[in-house]
């Protein structure tokens, strides 16, 4: 017997996807709710967003990233937020002097204050660089979110609040990580800059 027709692998693989999505609307809403509502209170309060991740988890924090510093959908004040996986000097640095397991922790430990926020993106949970990140920023009082799949991993008991996907397909995971990161930027977004536009209209005639 041949091969699968590609156009059918690919209505397969976009089905997969189209399932996974639904699974997690279905039982994962209220998770994704609390992260939106993280990032709400994190960033009324003056609080700054961290992002890691390794691979394509460090594409995605980056893209979340920017997202938040310079717009999403609407015209808005920037929000304080910053990836720990581009200052390449910094990266190398702590690499080859501390070891590798130590790039993110070494920044939060850096930079991070209490009443920030620390993104970790992973599909294993199991990367030893988020898992010291993660235990970097509890000792400073930094809340910790992770977006996971597969078992979550280590990771998932090291933080404040976990999102595990029903997948053990990585490309799954990611694609669906960054959605839920739009989502709950758009929804972030749309909170703060309607709380920021009643602030500065002053009170109704």
């Amino acid at each position: 017997m041949g091969a699968k027709d590609p156009a059918a692998r690919i209505q397969d693989q976009l089905r997969d996807l189209s399932r996974l999505a639904l699974e997690v609307a279905e039982q994962h809403a209220e998770t994704i709710r609390r992260i939106r509502e993280a990032v709400v209170t994190t960033l009324r309060s003056g609080g700054r967003l961290f992002f890691c991740g390794n691979g394509g988890s460090a594409a995605d924090a980056q893209h979340l990233a920017a997202e938040y510093v310079i717009r999403f959908r609407r015209n808005r004040r920037s929000y304080p937020a910053l990836a720990l996986t581009t200052d390449t000097s910094i990266l190398t640095a702590a690499a080859n002097d501390l070891g590798f397991e130590t790039v993110f922790a070494r920044q939060i430990e850096a930079q991070g204050r209490p009443g920030d926020l620390l993104f970790l993106h992973s599909t294993s949970g199991e990367s030893e660089n988020l898992i010291r990140a993660a235990q970097a920023a509890r000792g400073l009082g930094v809340r910790t979110i992770a977006l996971l799949a597969r078992s979550g991993g280590r990771l998932r008991d090291l933080v404040d609040l976990a999102l595990v996907l029903p997948t053990d397909v990585v490309a799954r995971a990611q694609e669906l990580h960054l959605a839920i990161g739009h989502i709950v930027c758009d929804q972030v977004e749309e909170t703060l800059t309607e709380e920021e536009g009643a602030a500065a209209s002053g009170p109704g005639r």
